[in-house]
């Protein structure tokens, strides 16, 4: 593993467990020739996926950005990061198990929302505001009120 401090070749491994409820292995890497320190994580990936956009473009999945869509929609929400991390493995786990390595974003999308909202109300309406396209407050009502009706029937 390279050094992100120098480029040195030739890191250490200091420590070793597992991490995201056993899917990933964390490591803690020491670097001789700058004596810096990082952390690396490892995880199976069953197979690579190709995200499909509406627009018929193709592009390589990306777990990070996936990550950081749900933490900007997850943003000040009171949820543990280890939940969080469990939750974005689930989801590219089930997207790998589809059996297809072309996966539409409107699939990944919609995946993400239904974990969402049964995770953080708040978050989910934040991940759908960016995923639906809302332009004006209406879209945010429109939205919210369709969730009404969801949460009075849990009840």
């Amino acid at each position: 593993m390279r050094c992100p401090f120098c480029g040195n070749v030739d890191t250490q491994v200091k420590d070793s467990r597992p991490a995201e409820d056993h899917v990933a292995i964390r490591r803690r890497r020491f670097c001789p020739a700058c004596g810096g320190r990082f952390t690396t994580y490892e995880r199976v990936q069953l197979r690579d996926l190709v995200v499909v956009k509406s627009s018929g473009k193709r592009e390589p999945f990306d777990r990070d950005k996936l990550e950081r869509s749900v933490r900007i929609a997850m943003q000040k929400r009171p949820i543990d990061p280890e939940r969080i991390d469990q939750m974005l493995s689930g989801i590219v786990r089930r997207l790998e198990s589809l059996g297809d390595t072309d996966v539409p974003s409107r699939l990944i999308g919609e995946i993400v929302m239904e974990t969402l909202a049964r995770i953080d109300t708040v978050a989910y309406v934040r991940f759908a505001s960016v995923y639906k396209n809302f332009q004006a407050a209406d879209d945010f009502d429109r939205f919210v009120s369709e969730l009404r009706p969801q949460a009075q029937a849990e009840e």
